[in-house]
């Protein structure tokens, strides 16, 4: 299955979340989206904990200094 990447180190900080969750929302079961951006989404990862859990998959495939890329997958 092909993975989507969403990169949103030039999104304005106040966008982001938005358009993280909507991505997600449009990905069909066992869709995978891949996250690029320039700090740690350890935030994003509560956020997506406490409004949907159980529904995805949260695995780091970068982790800095300058970079992170996580799989998030829909389960």
């Amino acid at each position: 299955m092909d993975v989507k990447e969403l990169d949103v180190r030039e999104i304005p900080p106040f966008r982001r979340h938005p358009l993280i969750f909507e991505t997600f929302e449009n990905l069909p079961p066992g869709g995978q989206m891949r996250l690029v951006n320039d700090h740690d989404p350890k935030p994003l990862y509560y956020q997506f904990a406490a409004e949907r859990p159980g529904t995805f998959d949260w695995e780091y495939e970068q982790q800095g200094p300058d970079v992170w890329k996580v799989l998030i997958i829909r389960k």
